[in-house]
């Protein structure tokens, strides 16, 4: 799988709104026991951060930019905070590449 290829020995670190975001998506599709066992397994496989007033406001900064959804504007100003490479599949984050100092990986090629 590509992105583990990408990961390396690093553990990847993921901000809890985008776990948020898996939970509600993975629950429409298999419901709440399984969506709950999916994000469980999940946060104990990366370093889940809560966000505090800095990540927000960095988030909202990304979101008033435009181009992206409040959850994917998390998933870039956590990215920027740390200094690391944002590896996605999504179109609008893959657009993003070099704004603000934000490195995203296409993890489609």
């Amino acid at each position: 799988m590509r992105v583990l290829e990408l990961l390396g020995d690093e553990q990847p670190l993921m901000s809890w709104i985008n776990l948020g975001e898996i939970a509600y998506l993975e629950e429409r599709r298999l419901g709440r026991l399984r969506a709950d066992e999916i994000v469980d397994a999940l946060a104990r496989a990366v370093r889940a951060e809560l966000p505090d007033v800095a990540l927000v406001r960095a988030a909202a900064h990304c979101k008033a930019q435009g181009g992206l959804s409040y959850a994917d504007a998390f998933a870039a100003a956590t990215a920027i905070r740390h200094d690391a490479d944002l590896l996605t599949g999504d179109d609008e984050l893959v657009a993003l590449h070099a704004r603000d100092g934000l490195r995203v990986v296409d993890v489609r090629h």
